[in-house]
């Protein structure tokens, strides 16, 4: 790598605040996939019951204007892992790397999968945290790089990972197999984990559901089976990347389904999608609340597991989502008023796209009951989690001559967290790009501009949060000096076109 040499776990010095020399803070972080701005109870959700969620939003800090690093995974993911903005980011798209063929049973399936590989010239979040004496674990979707690339778990600083390479391979809930890498167990490389009885069945058709290895309670068990192994002796940092809500509504059949089918009575239908994927269901509105309950459940099970171990009060819980509500796999955010007060769509720059759940509780250090709407994003998160932990020059420290003067685009919100809002720093802007529907789009204050095929749309979103009355027209000035923001954040990447205005 050609940014500052990690030396993993040679800076484990103690962490000062306030003169006093204390106990670094564990980290668990809870990201889920495509879970819209209003999905939670907490954040006015009417059908769908989340108590754990809540109450972790009761005990700590809910962000009303925290946004993703894009309107998809795979770049949203990049931005948390690297600190930058899809300007700068090598990651801007969902670009897939399928290769070859390989068969589990009958099934017919990709012997190389993933998507395009993060920088390895540029430090991502859990080589910073083993480099600071931290224990590492992401369990879930990694969607940082294909099976045998530059960018694996293994080779960014992971300790033990479990979950999906690729982030297709995840639109599965009773996949073929999984992905593993475990330093305890003696991996050397990331290797595949065959759901033997799930082979014994097709990928699509009825006998599908025949499956019963559900990768969703797998995982979640891997991760559980993580925390329970941690102590007070070596703080830890766990990035816990669960691929619920997302396509494909499907799941075990127990009381959390059953309770939404009887709510639900009068369902909608989805007839499949075989070139996606996905199975016919039926229920889809009691399968997708369902699938929010279910990973609500995980949530109390991890805060139980922390208590049981005595490491709550000094654990940092975050929960969040990577872009908003999707569509796919017969999805009906329309009937959940999944995007709230919010126009649009994941792949979608509008607020509804990339404008997320975002939830710190920290005990003792976070006042509880508290809702702030200061605007933070996605490449925010690195900075913050240097702040935490001690690190006053990541800038220096880990920065790539590569990217010169665009190595971090964040600022550490932990001000605020600790609730010294007059110390904040501010965002000048916000900024986003996104190849697959050529969109562009810079927050300024209350100013949003989104460029769309080079066509320039401007919203005030103090007056108008719903983006529905463009005054381009009325405000030429405004629309240039955001432009010029596009023009000046925007780098050109080869995998990755966008059209500028």
């Amino acid at each position: 790598m050609k940014h500052a040499k990690i030396l993993y776990g040679s800076l484990m010095l103690p962490l000062v605040l306030n003169g006093k020399v204390v106990q670094k803070p564990n980290i668990i972080f809870i990201l889920c996939d495509d879970m819209g701005y209003s999905d939670l109870a907490c954040y006015g959700q009417k059908y769908i019951s989340t108590p754990n969620i809540d109450d972790l939003a009761a005990k700590g800090m809910m962000f009303t204007q925290a946004y993703a690093g894009s309107p998809v995974s795979a770049p949203s993911r990049a931005s948390l892992m690297t600190g930058q903005h899809t300007g700068h980011a090598e990651i801007r798209g969902n670009k897939e790397y399928w290769r070859g063929k390989v068969t589990y049973g009958a099934n017919i399936d990709f012997a190389v999968t993933g998507q395009h590989p993060l920088d390895p010239d540029h430090v991502v979040l859990p080589e910073i945290m083993k480099d600071n004496g931290y224990t590492t674990g992401q369990f879930g979707k990694w969607a940082g790089g294909y099976e045998g690339s530059v960018s694996t778990p293994d080779k960014r600083g992971v300790d033990e990972f479990y979950g999906y390479i690729c982030q297709f391979q995840a639109h599965l809930y009773y996949p073929n197999f999984l992905n593993r890498y475990s330093t305890r167990l003696g991996d050397t490389c990331v290797v595949r984990e065959v759901m033997h009885q799930n082979i014994l069945y097709p990928m699509f058709g009825t006998d599908y559901f025949k499956r019963e290895q559900y990768s969703a309670d797998i995982i979640h068990e891997k991760a559980m089976e993580w925390i329970g192994q941690q102590d007070k002796t070596q703080p830890f940092y766990g990035l816990l990347t669960y691929t619920l809500p997302h396509a494909e509504l499907v799941q075990p059949r127990d009381s959390i389904l059953s309770d939404y089918e009887h709510k639900f009575a009068s369902d909608k239908v989805f007839n499949g999608d075989k070139g996606s994927r996905y199975n016919a269901i039926t229920h889809v509105h009691a399968q997708f609340a369902s699938m929010i309950t279910r990973l609500d459940s995980y949530v109390g099970q991890i805060v139980s597991k922390l208590k049981e171990k005595g490491l709550y009060d000094n654990t940092i819980i975050i929960f969040s989502s990577d872009n908003g509500p999707h569509e796919e796999g017969g999805a009906d955010p329309a009937f959940f008023n999944r995007d709230g007060l919010l126009r649009g769509l994941k792949r979608q720059t509008y607020e509804g796209g990339i404008r997320v759940p975002f939830i710190v509780c920290w005990p003792g250090k976070i006042k509880p009951h508290t809702h702030n709407d200061t605007p933070i994003a996605f490449w925010d998160i690195l900075p913050t989690f240097c702040d935490i932990i001690g690190i006053k020059d990541f800038h220096r420290r880990y920065a790539s001559e590569k990217y010169q003067s665009n190595n971090f685009d964040g600022i550490s919100f932990l001000p605020t967290l600790l609730g010294k809002d007059r110390k904040q720093k501010k965002h000048d802007f916000f900024y986003w790009e996104f190849d697959e529907t050529n969109q562009v789009a810079v927050r300024k204050g209350d100013w949003k501009l989104i460029s769309i095929n080079g066509k320039c749309f401007l919203y005030n979103l103090k007056t108008d949060i719903h983006e529905d009355n463009d005054v381009s027209a009325l405000y030429p000035s405004i629309v240039n000096n955001l432009k010029a923001i596009m023009h000046r954040e925007h780098t050109e990447n080869e995998f990755f076109k966008v059209t500028l205005p």
